[in-house]
């Protein structure tokens, strides 16, 4: 009676049935390890004795002392600035390009996935070969049009290192943002367009106080899931530079690995992680906030 009973509820359109296996991935992956990561930022590994000790606030006093910390956050602020700026705006610009229905349009749409399919630490390699100062393709272009001294390689310069991992993540990142905005463009109603072009407005003029303003929902998402992402870079600044050449290349999310599996600095590396989070959260709130983006 029990087991049919239990058979009717699971096959009701009760609600709880449904919920349950997400309530417990959240519950695991999310929750649990969060609590612990809090946890773990009051305590430290101690190798000698292979157990963590609890250390109180020492790791979050040491993190407002740590200068490496405040470096690699401006580090990442800067890389997330200028990556975002420039996705954003090559992003829109080939979306415009892009949206029509003409022949080989769709292809080239489709085309635009490809760079979304290759893990970041594939494209990192392959940037990191195509930056070579012996035989790689962009060293060569540059130094050709006298743009790269040959005794100043990309990523071996502190000048030019973040410029050169920046370059894999816009490669592969533009085309996401692309296809955000081509899937906006689309759905955009035709008659605002008709009615401006009997008024004789010029193309510029359409774009700002039409597209823009018609856009700025679809634009505020895009910035949103993409800035997220950049703030945890990790993947090109380890495969291209490993934080160097010094710490030009620095990130958070690559400090704060450092000091967990590299120093086995459990306790401050969960500490980082947990700054990290804040940050995100903080910025991602207020964005959502001034852009007024409803979920």
């Amino acid at each position: 009676m029990r087991v049919a009973q239990a058979r009717r509820f699971v096959i009701s359109d009760h609600p709880l049935p449904w919920l349950l296996p997400l309530v417990a991935i959240l519950l695991v992956f999310t929750v649990y390890p969060l609590i612990y990561n809090i946890w773990l930022s009051f305590h430290e590994f101690v190798p000698r004795r292979r157990a963590l000790e609890f250390v109180g606030t020492e790791n979050w006093v040491q993190l407002w002392n740590d200068t490496r910390f405040w470096q690699s956050l401006v580090i990442t602020f800067t890389y997330f600035a200028i990556a975002l700026v420039f996705e954003l705006v090559l992003g829109m610009a080939i979306a415009l390009l892009l949206d029509s229905d003409g022949f080989g349009f769709g292809f080239l749409r489709g085309v635009l996935t490809m760079t979304l399919v290759i893990p970041p630490a594939i494209v990192g390699m392959m940037y990191l070969l195509m930056e070579d100062p012996q035989f790689g393709v962009i060293s060569y272009l540059l130094q050709s049009i006298g743009l790269l001294n040959p005794n100043n390689p990309i990523l071996a310069t502190a000048s030019t290192a973040l410029a050169g991992v920046l370059v894999a993540e816009i490669w592969q990142w533009t085309p996401f943002m692309v296809l955000i905005f081509l899937a906006g463009l689309r759905a955009l109603p035709p008659e605002p367009y008709e009615a401006a072009m009997i008024d004789g407005a010029s193309s510029f003029q359409i774009f700002r106080r039409i597209t823009l303003p018609m856009m700025s929902k679809v634009i505020a998402i895009a910035v949103l899931v993409r800035g997220i992402d950049l703030f945890r870079v990790f993947d090109y600044v380890f495969v291209m530079t490993s934080g160097g050449p010094g710490a030009s290349t620095y990130s958070l999310s690559l400090y704060a690995w450092q000091q967990t599996f590299s120093f086995v600095k459990w306790g401050y590396g969960a500490t980082l992680s947990l700054v990290t989070l804040v940050i995100i959260l903080v910025i991602a709130n207020l964005f959502i906030r001034i852009a007024k983006v409803k979920w």
